[in-house]
C-alpha cells in the first residue's frame, strides 16, 4: 500500500500575495491530491496557524503587512505548527537570504518564478518528509498518571495526549526549558515506558514535553499505540 493511500490528504496552507502564483499553487497541489487552504494575507494566515494544525506551510517572503519570516517565527512560536515543515517561496536567490530562512524554521528552500513543472517536483520530492512529520506528531488520547523526575524532585502529572516525539502533560511545578525523565505505562502494555525529555511550552497548567531520548523497545511501543 502506498503511503499517500494509508493515510488522509496532505493539509496544506498556502500563503501568497500574488494571486495568479496563489491559485496556481492551489490548482497543482490539489491535484496532487493534497487538501489546500490558499491565503493571501500574512495576519489572516497568522491567526490560522494558532487555531488549526497543518501538514505544511509555504510561505511567500515578500508580502504587506507581515513579512514571510515573521510569519515563519510565529508558526514556530505556535503550539499547533511548531514542528510543521515550511517551504520558504521567494524570488531571492542569495545566500543571505538562505541562511535567514533557514534560521527561523525554514525546511525547505522554493525559488520564484514558480510553474506548474516545479510546483509538481517539489510536491512530489517534499511528500514524503510531510507524511513523516505528521506520523511523528500525530497525537491520541492518553490520561495516565506520569512520574517526571527533574533536578527539584519528582513531580506527579497527569498526560493528556501522546505522540512519538513528546506527549502533553498537567503539572504544577514544571516549567518551559526543565530537564524531566518520565515514567508511565500505556493500556496495551504493562511494560513501564521511559524517556528523557525537556518541556517545550507551558498554558496555565498544562505542559508540552518533547522526547530527546528514548529506547528502541519504548519507542516501538508507543508507535503501535499512537498508530
Amino acid at each position: 500500500m502506498k503511503l499517500r493511500d494509508a493515510m488522509p490528504s496532505l493539509k496544506l496552507l498556502v500563503v501568497e500575495d500574488d494571486l495568479p502564483s496563489l491559485e496556481l499553487m492551489d490548482e497543482v497541489f490539489t491535484s496532487l491530491e493534497a487538501c489546500v487552504r490558499p491565503i493571501n494575507d500574512g495576519e489572516t494566515a497568522a491567526e490560522l496557524i494558532n487555531r488549526e494544525k497543518y501538514d505544511g506551510i509555504f510561505l511567500d517572503l515578500e508580502m504587506p503587512n507581515m513579512h514571510g519570516f515573521d510569519l515563519a517565527r510565529r508558526t514556530r512560536e505556535s503550539s499547533w505548527n511548531k514542528s510543521t515543515p515550511i517551504v520558504i517561496v521567494t524570488g531571492r536567490d542569495d545566500r543571505t537570504t538562505m541562511q535567514q530562512a533557514f534560521a527561523v524554521g525554514a525546511t525547505f528552500f522554493l525559488q520564484k518564478p514558480v510553474d506548474r513543472q516545479k510546483l509538481d517536483r517539489l510536491f512530489r520530492t517534499v511528500r514524503g518528509s510531510l507524511f513523516e512529520s505528521r506520523r511523528r506528531t500525530a497525537r491520541v488520547t492518553l490520561q495516565t498518571e506520569v512520574l517526571c523526575n527533574t533536578d527539584s524532585g519528582v513531580v506527579r502529572c497527569t498526560s493528556r495526549n501522546l505522540s512519538q516525539g513528546g506527549m502533553l502533560v498537567e503539572a504544577a511545578g514544571l516549567k518551559p526549558r526543565d530537564i524531566v525523565r518520565v515514567s508511565f505505562r500505556l493500556p496495551t502494555s504493562e511494560v513501564p515506558i521511559e524517556a528523557s525529555g525537556v518541556v517545550v511550552w507551558q498554558t496555565e497548567n498544562r505542559q508540552g514535553i518533547r522526547f530527546t531520548r528514548l529506547s528502541p523497545q519504548n519507542a516501538e511501543a508507543i508507535n503501535q499505540f499512537v498508530t
